[in-house]
């Protein structure tokens, strides 16, 4: 069984859906609204899990009800939860989902998230050296991404960089990530104005650029090579890319090949829209398998 090591977010989804998209200052009506389970650290562990990995959480929630909330989940989806601590005082992080025109607008309040400092981690380092793969991502602090990034290259652990929300990306970070997956609009924060094809060529076999459902491009260091993803029907992209690192990040750890690693985690990805919300629709290990 493949261990992986997530360090993320914890968070409650608010999320609201509307046929109309409001603009600046303009108020609609909305069609429902729902609080489902997410936060990005904690989609991509509950992808992994769900996909037959064993996946510990390094984060933090407030001691409130939805705290309580999102430790129950973790723990109903088989996620380890030993490094995951309520935070005296504070709220837990939320997501402000509106869901419109078949697509996603999110403002992120991290809160308890803020609480996930390298000391923090420092306190899970057994795990973190255990670990097949870890994964992180960028709502958690900044010094705590390049903390873990050298604790990774220290122990010779394989880093997973999901670079999202998009922010600047240092570089030592990007140089000691083993594996790192923007979206189109993050790879353009990461990498500024140079053309994506020199960037790919730069990282061979390293930078995977997803481009939602027309799969995700990246360099084998002979040429770039577009795997692509799966048509389906959308209910909700929400946690989409979450499903695509949790799986990929299984199938690395397990040794597929890179091709099948690809192809496994788009499939996820795409299953993964076809229900409401970012968990909601993650698949299981035999319905990916029973898909391909």
């Amino acid at each position: 069984m493949a261990k992986i090591t997530v360090v993320g977010s914890s968070a409650m989804d608010l999320v609201v859906t509307t046929s109309k998209r409001p603009g600046a200052g303009e108020t609609v009506l909305g069609e429902s609204f729902k609080t489902v389970p997410g936060g990005k650290g904690a989609n991509q562990a509950v992808a992994a899990a769900r996909l037959g990995a064993e996946v510990s959480m390094i984060g933090c929630v407030g001691d409130d009800h939805f705290g309580q909330l999102l430790l129950s989940n973790y723990k109903s989806n088989g996620v380890i939860t030993d490094n995951v601590e309520p935070v005296t005082g504070m709220e837990t992080g939320t997501a402000h989902i509106v869901l419109a025109e078949g697509d996603n607008s999110i403002v992120v309040v991290k809160a308890a998230n803020d609480r996930v400092t390298p000391a923090y981690v420092d306190r899970a380092v057994d795990v973190i050296k255990a670990s097949d793969i870890v994964l992180i991502q960028q709502e958690i602090p900044e010094e705590t991404v390049i903390h873990v990034s050298e604790l990774c290259a220290k122990y010779n652990v394989p880093l997973m960089l999901n670079p999202a929300p998009a922010r600047p990306v240092p570089q030592g970070v990007v140089e000691k990530a083993a594996y790192i997956t923007p979206n189109e609009h993050e790879a353009a924060i990461l990498f500024g104005d140079e053309p994506l094809g020199e960037v790919l060529r730069r990282y061979p076999n390293k930078l995977f650029v997803t481009e939602g459902k027309n799969g995700v491009r990246y360099f084998d260091g002979t040429q770039e090579v577009l795997v692509p993803g799966y048509k389906v029907e959308a209910v909700d992209t929400t946690g989409a890319g979450d499903t695509f690192n949790g799986a990929f990040a299984v199938a690395l750890a397990e040794g597929m090949s890179l091709q099948n690693s690809l192809k496994f985690a788009n499939r996820a990805a795409s299953l993964s829209v076809m229900k409401f919300g970012a968990q909601g629709g993650m698949p299981t290990r035999s319905e990916v398998e029973g898909s391909l």
